[in-house]
C-alpha cells in the first residue's frame, strides 16, 4: 500500500468529490493521504477532512506564497496543532520564484514567517513540511539557524540540485518526490532520486497539481501517487512493492502521530 504524503484536498475540483477520490485511492492501493494546509483560514476545512476520514491526516501552516491572509504566530500554530490528526507543521518555507518586481531583501516577511513555523514545530516536537523554490540557500540557512534538525521534516515536491538534496539529508530531513519524476525533461531530478537512499524517500502527488505520466495535464489526485512509486522503483531497480513498503515506513517514521495511531 502507498501513502500520498502531500496533497491539497480542500482545493477545487477535488474538494467537491472526496468520495470518488477515496474510491480511486482504494482501487490503486493508496491507503492514506496527508492533507496540507496553506493558510490559517483553510485549516478548519483541512482538519475537518482529517477528522471525518480515518485515512486522512492534516498539517497546519501558511504557504510562503500566501499573501493577504492571517499571519501565523507560534501560539496560533501550536493551538491548531493540538488536534490529534495534525502530523506536521507546514507547508512552510521560502519561494523567490515570483518576486513580482520585489527584491530578495523585500521578502523578509517570508523568512520571518518561516522562522515562526520552525519555532512552533520545535515547541510541539512535530516535523516540518518544507517548500523551497529558487531559495535553497536561505531555506537551508534558516533551518540550520533555527535548529530545525531537532524535529526534522520533509522537503516536499523536491526539484532542487543534488547539492541541496545532500544538505537536506545532512539535516536529517526526508526528500519527497512528486509526479515531476515522470516528466520527460526531469532527468536531473531522476539522478537525485537515484542518489537519495530509499529509507529517506517519500512520495507525493501535490494534487490537484503535477499529475504524473500517464495522466499529465489532468487534475491530479492522491491515487496517482502509485505512478510516482512505480517511477521511483524503476530508478532504484527494485520491485514497486519494495518502494511501497519503504515509503510507507518512512511516512510513519516521520509523522509520529500517525505511527502511534496505526500502532493502536
Amino acid at each position: 500500500m502507498f501513502v500520498d504524503s502531500h496533497c491539497h484536498l480542500t482545493f477545487e475540483p477535488l474538494s467537491d468529490r472526496i468520495d470518488a477520490v477515496r474510491d480511486e485511492m482504494a482501487r490503486l492501493r493508496v491507503d492514506r493521504a496527508v492533507v496540507i494546509s496553506t493558510t490559517l483560514e483553510e485549516c478548519p476545512r483541512v482538519l475537518a477532512l482529517a477528522g471525518r476520514h480515518d485515512n486522512f491526516w492534516a498539517t497546519v501552516g501558511v504557504h510562503p506564497d500566501s499573501e493577504g491572509v492571517e499571519e501565523p504566530s507560534v501560539e496560533r500554530l501550536v493551538s491548531l496543532a493540538g488536534d490529534p490528526r495534525v502530523v506536521a507543521i507546514g507547508e512552510t518555507g521560502l519561494d523567490y520564484y515570483r518576486l513580482n518586481g520585489r527584491s530578495i531583501d523585500d521578502m523578509a516577511w517570508q523568512r520571518d514567517r518561516f522562522r515562526v513555523h520552525i519555532r512552533a514545530a520545535r515547541q510541539l516536537g512535530l516535523p516540518l513540511v518544507v517548500h523551497t523554490r529558487s531559495a535553497a540557500d536561505d531555506t537551508l540557512a534558516i533551518l540550520r539557524e533555527e535548529g530545525a534538525s531537532q524535529v526534522g521534516g520533509v522537503f516536499h515536491c523536491f526539484t532542487e540540485s543534488m547539492q541541496v538534496a545532500r544538505a537536506a539529508l545532512d539535516l536529517g530531513f526526508f526528500i519527497s518526490f512528486s509526479g515531476i519524476l515522470t516528466f520527460r525533461n526531469a532527468q536531473e531530478l531522476r539522478e537525485v532520486a537515484q542518489m537519495v537512499p530509499l529509507d529517506r524517500c517519500l512520495i507525493e502527488t501535490d494534487s490537484p497539481y503535477l499529475a504524473p505520466v500517464p495522466h499529465r495535464g489532468r487534475t491530479n489526485q492522491p491515487a496517482w501517487v502509485a505512478h510516482v512509486g512505480e517511477a521511483l522503483a524503476q530508478l532504484k531497480g527494485v520491485d514497486v512493492d519494495v518502494v511501497a513498503r519503504a515509503t510507507t515506513r518512512n511516512v510513519e517514521a516521520l509523522f509520529s502521530r500517525m505511527r502511534a495511531a496505526v500502532a493502536t
